[in-house]
């Protein structure tokens, strides 16, 4: 899934949902936030949880994009905010939503993540 920040301005210029005046050559920084809770299709246990998460850390790469990206973004999941927010600053990640679902590379590749790796359901099990 390749999709170049060039082509995400040119869709919201063409009034597409989520259009916005912003000017294609200033990138705003995003703060880094917790996502909003959500809940998995079925109750799980934190090892099914984690048994997910590595899942996709160990196929996301093959999909496209950096690894060194991806190493990035995995350590900015299992991060506090704060050291989350420093890893992609200093990666030269983009973040386009701000609990990090959506980020982007330097050169406008998009990295998609979901909720799973980056916070735990409300309807997890506690025990395993």
């Amino acid at each position: 899934m390749c999709l170049t920040l060039r082509n995400l301005y040119a869709k919201r210029n063409m009034g597409c949902s989520g259009s916005s005046h912003a000017k294609p050559n200033r990138i705003v920084k995003k703060i880094i936030r917790k996502p909003k809770p959500w809940k998995h299709p079925q109750p799980i246990t934190r090892s099914q949880l984690m048994q997910l998460r590595e899942e996709f850390w160990d196929t996301a790469p093959h999909y496209g994009g950096k690894k060194e990206i991806w190493d990035a973004l995995r350590a900015a999941a299992e991060a506090d905010l704060d050291l989350a927010q420093a890893i992609v600053d200093s990666g030269g990640i983009i973040v386009h939503n701000t609990d990090m679902t959506v980020c982007y590379d330097e050169t406008g590749t998009k990295y998609e993540l979901p909720k799973y790796v980056l916070s735990e359901p409300t309807n997890m099990i506690r025990y395993d």
